[in-house]
């Protein structure tokens, strides 16, 4: 009988799985809890009064525990709904039919998630309208997230950063909030204290094309792929700004959806 070939250890796998390297898909952890957290100091009485409400079915939780739900979720049938990809020109044009196949992407997703929250529906399925429209509206709001195809949002855009090899989508993740001159407590205070300009009336299709435009920026993808001093002076301003944003226009999005209960 032919003998079969030993089973590989289980270190070794481990070993194998940890040089692998790690695919960044959205904000991380940090910056979407900071800005479900600066989203809630804009929130009307009426409508933090109901998302209370609808966070008491899951004793606990609350709207910063919710903002990573949707990636502590994911599977193949969400995956999508995280991002658009937009032509890689100054335009940034969104195309519903192109972009957002039925419905399809983190656009799509969020028309069809602040509907749900607004309507009459169980308060079950409203809650989980609520946990997926904290995360998709931050979402949005990652340049990377409103990226081009051809490199995966910048996933496969290898450069060297922070001391170790990496990607650019996990720089704008990860990277910059970690690195933030000053520590977490200093990202936060920055982005609670942005006074933003931008429009904060609800446009989805508007703050994919606006974080596409950053992304198309020159300088946005560094040069010799490799992440300097300089790149982070130049685009953490940036970085506040998109979370600001995100924070006050998620804000919008719960006052008006939630203005009638």
């Amino acid at each position: 009988m032919r003998r079969h070939s030993p089973p590989i250890s289980a270190a070794i796998l481990l070993t194998c799985l940890a040089l692998l390297p790690v695919n960044a898909s959205a904000w991380g952890s940090e910056a979407h809890r900071l800005i479900a957290e600066v989203a809630e100091t804009h929130l009307t009485a009426a409508a933090k009064k109901e998302v209370s409400r609808l966070l008491a079915l899951e004793p606990g939780s609350t709207l910063v525990s919710i903002s990573t739900w949707a990636d502590e979720h994911r599977s193949p049938a969400t995956a999508a709904l995280h991002y658009v990809n937009l032509p890689r020109d100054e335009r940034c044009r969104y195309e519903s039919e192109q972009s957002c196949v039925k419905g399809s992407c983190v656009v799509g997703a969020i028309e069809r998630q602040t509907a749900m929250l607004a309507s009459n529906a169980p308060d079950e399925e409203r809650l989980k309208a609520l946990k997926y429209l904290v995360h998709f509206v931050a979402d949005v709001h990652q340049p990377l997230h409103a990226g081009f195809a051809d490199d995966r949002g910048g996933n496969t855009y290898q450069l060297q950063a922070f001391g170790r090899g990496t990607n650019l989508h996990a720089v704008w993740d990860v990277g910059l909030i970690e690195h933030f001159p000053g520590g977490p407590n200093a990202l936060r205070a920055a982005v609670g204290a942005k006074k933003s300009t931008v429009d904060a009336s609800f446009a989805p299709v508007k703050w994919a094309e606006e974080s596409c435009r950053v992304a198309s920026t020159e300088g946005f993808y560094p040069s010799g792929h490799k992440l300097d001093d300089e790149y982070t002076r130049r685009w953490d301003p940036t970085l506040v700004q998109s979370m600001a944003a995100a924070a006050r226009r998620l804000a919008v999005v719960l006052n008006e959806s939630l203005a009638q209960r």
